[in-house]
């Protein structure tokens, strides 16, 4: 069977949900070898094992960590012309999507960006992806060199399908364009303890209909008691209520969870397209017109300031 390369996202070794995502996917298409980049490839590899990756190709080197994403194209490169395989599989993070790109114009491939999906096919991997803001879903796959594919998350539900996960040393040989852009500094990003955005399970987002930033702890206190990520339209974030890295929408942040609440969120095209994907979604709007509730599968025409509190008290009364 070929293989197929799936690019490891992690932290320090601690491999993160969108990778086992990749790992359940490649397996419909070949066996999966992971290509973990960084520290630490040994304790993830037990994980990655255990998600069906046959071989784990590592390389640690300070280039990863000193300078942007040319050293990892570098790595990747060298690990598509160690294993020639049936495609390479990246997340679709804002990172993920540009490493994938330049190693599809490298290697003079095609590239299927945000698909929700993978399939096998007689003439090669099938991608599917929501399009248009998600008014279409359609098929694609690529027709010149290896398929480079990056995947939303959320796409896949991880599935355990353990394999030998063996580690083997990558050499990669960096390019003179790989150390262009230095690293110079960074700020480590105030921990919420909430999930990523892109990646959390359940997300509450809040907007317009919010009237200000001293009301978005309504949003966050309901959103901690699901476990949830907090998102916010345009409006909110435009008006300063709420950071721009919080933002879902075409400018924002595209997200898929299992479940998605909108609060005060008219539902214009614009935030549509960014959680048009949800599984299941709800919306919480006191005007019954609102665009958003053509897309739900619940609605609740109501004062947010009344039902969101009243939903919070039932979520951790039944959890208690």
């Amino acid at each position: 069977m070929a293989e197929v390369l799936v690019y490891v996202d992690h932290v320090d070794g601690a491999v993160r949900k969108p990778t086992l995502e990749l790992l359940t996917l490649a397996r419909r298409v070949g066996e999966p070898v992971a290509v973990h980049l960084g520290p630490n490839a040994e304790g993830a590899a037990k994980t990655l094992g255990e998600y069906g990756a046959v071989r784990v190709l590592a390389a640690d080197a300070p280039e990863f960590a000193d300078y942007l994403v040319a050293p990892k194209v570098d790595a990747l490169q060298a690990a598509c012309e160690s294993v020639r395989p049936a495609a390479v599989l990246v997340p679709s993070s804002a990172e993920g999507k540009e490493i994938a790109a330049r190693l599809a114009i490298r290697a003079g491939s095609g590239i299927i960006t945000d698909a929700v999906d993978l399939e096998a096919g007689d003439e090669g991997p099938v991608a599917t992806q929501s399009v248009f803001a998600a008014a279409y879903t359609t098929k694609s796959r690529v027709t010149k060199g290896t398929p480079v594919i990056t995947v939303k998350p959320n796409s896949a539900a991880p599935e355990a399908a353990p394999a030998a996960g063996a580690v083997e040393a990558l050499a990669v040989s960096f390019s003179d364009g790989a150390t262009g852009t230095r690293v110079t500094a960074r700020t480590p990003r105030e921990s919420t303890g909430r999930p990523e955005l892109t990646e959390a399970a359940i997300v509450v987002s809040g907007g317009r209909g919010l009237n200000g930033a001293e009301n978005f702890p309504l949003i966050e206190a309901l959103a901690d008691s699901l476990g949830a990520a907090v998102g916010a339209s345009r409006a909110a974030v435009d008006a300063g209520w709420y950071p721009h890295s919080h933002q879902v929408g075409q400018t924002g942040k595209s997200v898929s969870p299992q479940l998605y609440i909108a609060a005060g969120i008219s539902g214009a095209i614009q935030h549509r397209a960014g959680m048009q994907t949800s599984k299941t979604i709800v919306a919480i709007n006191k005007d019954a017109e609102a665009p958003i509730f053509d897309l739900v599968d619940y609605g609740v025409v109501g004062d947010l300031f009344e039902v969101v509190p009243q939903l919070t008290e039932e979520v951790e009364a039944r959890k208690g």
